[in-house]
Formats: structure tokens, sequence, C-alpha cells
């Protein structure tokens, strides 16, 4: 990883930022069904030390993938993932070796990844960086990603594919293709709304309500998926508290139910309602 390119320093610092936000979604407590300072949810192979170190491997990385847009900013959008995917793909082992194989921020990495390759593009165009010209480079460059990937896939490989075949879900795919329109539509208008913890408790409670979550799904399949919208949405509507929350947490942890695919776009979330 030496020899990286020098990114102009008067732009924001998505890379730190995306580092900073994979912290604080890691530290926010009460978070329903996931690793928190209070418990591991309902994972029995991660804790919080484990996630830390996940987060202390893969944040080097998140500069490469700003390095890598900014190098390659002027070749086309069209020809962006086939640059990016290497270092991906050594981002995660990084993550795998760092925590003797298990998952802990593949979805991160997929996710922020984009962001801060995107960070990259836009400042090596010399364009300004902010949330929306993030999210519209991520869409640019992920065009045609679900219909390559699971619609035109013969065969399911993984997960993802198995769900899309499934369900109809398109995943992380779908989001990133998107422009984060889950974030950006059922998050951002309303992130004024609280302030400090309860911001970001309220965030991940609006992305549990409407987030089509993979990892639901894996775990609950579709009623499992459906049981956390309908809690979520029930307490948006009635009120909560870290009470609600913590009961919350215990009636997903009886169903091992974990919303992480929300926890990843949580991340998302507040780097880009930190460049708003």
């Amino acid at each position: 990883m030496a020899g990286l390119l020098a990114i102009n320093a008067t732009e924001p610092d998505v890379p730190g930022l995306a580092a900073l936000a994979l912290r604080l979604e890691l530290d926010l407590t009460p978070k329903p069904g996931l690793v928190d300072r209070a418990n591991n949810g309902s994972h029995q192979d991660m804790d919080h030390a484990l996630l830390l170190t996940s987060i202390t491997a893969i944040t080097p990385w998140l500069t490469v993938f700003a390095n890598i847009g900014f190098e390659h900013a002027h070749h086309p959008a069209a020809e962006q993932l086939r640059l990016l995917r290497p270092a991906g793909i050594a981002c995660e082992q990084a993550m795998f070796t760092a925590t003797s194989g298990v998952n802990t921020h593949k979805g991160g990495i997929f996710s922020l990844g984009l962001l801060c390759f995107a960070a990259g593009r836009l400042q090596g165009q010399g364009r300004r960086v902010s949330a929306d010209a993030l999210c519209r480079q991520v869409s640019e460059i992920c065009r045609g990603l679900v219909a390559r990937e699971l619609v035109n896939r013969k065969t399911c490989c993984t997960a993802g594919e198995q769900q899309f075949r499934d369900y109809g879900l398109t995943g992380a795919r779908g989001e990133v293709e998107s422009g984060f329109a889950t974030v950006r539509n059922r998050v951002l208008p309303f992130w004024h709304l609280e302030q400090g913890e309860r911001q970001l408790q309220h965030a991940l409670l609006r992305l549990m309500a409407s987030n089509p979550d993979s990892n639901l799904v894996s775990r609950g399949g579709e009623a499992g998926l459906r049981y956390v919208q309908r809690y979520a949405a029930m307490l948006l509507a009635t009120g909560w508290d870290n009470a609600a929350l913590r009961q919350m947490d215990q009636a997903l942890m009886a169903r091992y139910l974990s919303p992480g695919g929300s926890a990843d776009l949580l991340a998302v979330a507040w780097v880009l309602a930190a460049l708003a």
C-alpha cells in the first residue's frame, strides 16, 4: 500500500469519515440484534473486540480505494468496478485474516469502499465531493450490476443470488446501483429530528423498517424480515427509548435475527449526512 497518490487535502476526508462511521456504528448501544457495547446481539461468532480488530484491519484500505479512484478518474465509468475489485478482495482478505475467518464487515467494505472510491474519482476529475455527487458517482459506476450479476446469472453461487431467485431481492447490489436510494429517501430527510446517539438509533430504526435486509432473510426468511420491519415501524410510530430498544434487542436475539445490512447502511448514512 505504499506510494499512494496525494489527494486534495481541501476536500472532505471520505476514508476518514468512513472509518469513523464504522466505529460509531459499532459503539452505538443499544442496537437491536447487533453487536454493541452491551452484548453480542444475535451473533455467536463475534463480539465488540473482534469487530474493533476488523475495523483496524479495514481502515488503511479505505484510503487505498480513494486513491485508486483518483488514479483512474478519467477511465470510463463502466471500467471502474473492474479496477476496484482486486483491492476490494484484498481488503476482505485482510479482514478475514484479522478475524480468523469471520465475516464481520464484508457488506461495509462493499458500500463504504465504493463511497471512498467515488470520492477519489471525483477529486481526480477536479469535481466537488458532496453527498449527492458521491451517490450519483456510485450509481454510475455500478450501472448494470444487478442485471449482470443477478438477472442474467444462470446459477446461484452466493446468498445474494439465491435471495434474488427466491424473493426478487437485489440486496447490496441494488442499493449501490440506486445510489443508496434507501439511505437518501428513508433516512437523510429525517436526520435532523434527533441528536447524539438517538440520531443514529432513529436512523437505524428507519432502515430496519424499510430496508429489505438480506441478513435478516438469510437468518429468518421473509417472515423474519417482515417481523423486524413491523417491529421497527411500530416503535417509530408509537415512540421509543433505550428500554424499548433493549426489549427489541431481546426479541431479535430470541429469533436469531440480526439486521446487519441495515447496520452497513447506517455507516453509509452517517458519512453522507456528514457531507450534506
